[in-house]
């Protein structure tokens, strides 16, 4: 026995505090608890209970990795968004509450329709679409769609995992490319695409640089290079009067703006995340009346 599960929580706290851990108390939680393989919940009421020689060395041994950079969800393998539990794998995107304002302008649209069908484009671990779906009716459905299959592969678990597997589909799609008229047509489409600049990449957080994939995060020379493809290409995807919503980096908001206003969207909108930054620009696709 070396100690208690509250000592040693303080323990390792203090140790990623020196370590520039900005969350510590919450990642000590974790690692903890996943070290013992007991659930999160139970930790507080655990915490007077004696850790053995196996488990400190297991712990030892998350801690390390940690140490060296790698992102926690990758260590522990989910992570909450939208106070739902996802499963990662190190080939997708860590989901993040900026992009929970992706979420929110989805609800939004969707907040006086009792049916239709969305897409998720760069779906990931399908994080924004299966938050909208547990948040909707059942009469609305979701494509999930992206190149990786490894993404494709864990969204299908977080399908899984939420009991949603009725409502959403995965199919592999290039945002860069145009959409596949087979998937018919969409009421809401929501992505969350690369926006990285290229040559921002390497000055990125060592656990975003080395730990996420970069075809997830490189978005071309200005970051911009999925948007002005989707913004184009999916367009004749969506129903008259759906939806266009994207997740965009700090700073983007105002060419996304443009873009999609060159592609003839309209009723533009820029909303801004829980930290005042502009994070979603959404606009409206009205086709041409005929003549």
């Amino acid at each position: 026995m070396v100690g208690t599960i509250s000592d040693v929580y303080l323990d390792l706290r203090n140790e990623l505090r020196h370590h520039g851990v900005t969350s510590a108390p919450l990642e000590a939680k974790e690692l903890l608890a996943f070290a013992l393989e007991i659930p999160r919940a139970e930790f507080n009421e655990r915490s007077g209970s004696y850790l053995f020689d196996e488990q400190l060395k297991r712990l030892n041994e998350l801690k390390s990795r940690r140490l060296k950079g790698e992102p926690l969800a990758h260590i522990i393998g989910e992570w909450d968004f939208y106070s739902l539990t996802f499963t990662l794998t190190p080939g997708v995107l860590i989901p993040r509450p900026d992009t929970e304002t992706l979420v929110d302008a989805g609800l939004a649209f969707f907040s006086r329709r009792e049916r239709g069908r969305m897409l998720d484009l760069c779906c990931g671990s399908g994080c924004v679409g299966i938050a909208l779906l547990k948040n909707l009716p059942d009469t609305i459905s979701c494509v999930f769609a992206d190149t990786s299959e490894e993404a494709l592969a864990v969204t299908k678990e977080n399908l899984v995992r939420h009991r949603l597997t009725f409502r959403g589909l995965t199919v592999a799609q290039d945002a860069l490319k145009p959409c596949d008229p087979a998937l018919g047509k969409f009421n809401l489409i929501v992505s969350n695409p690369p926006y990285i600049p290229t040559g921002d990449i390497p000055g990125l957080d060592v656990s975003v640089k080395d730990y996420e994939p970069h075809v997830a995060l490189d978005g071309g020379a200005d970051g911009l290079d999925f948007y002005r493809a989707i913004a184009a290409n999916f367009k004749d995807a969506l129903t008259k009067n759906g939806m266009l919503a994207f997740e965009c980096g700090m700073g983007q908001a105002q060419q996304l703006e443009e873009i999609m206003r060159e592609n003839g969207y309209e009723d533009i909108r820029i909303l801004r995340d829980f930290s005042g930054v502009e994070r979603v620009v959404t606009g409206v696709r009205t086709p041409p009346e005929k003549m």
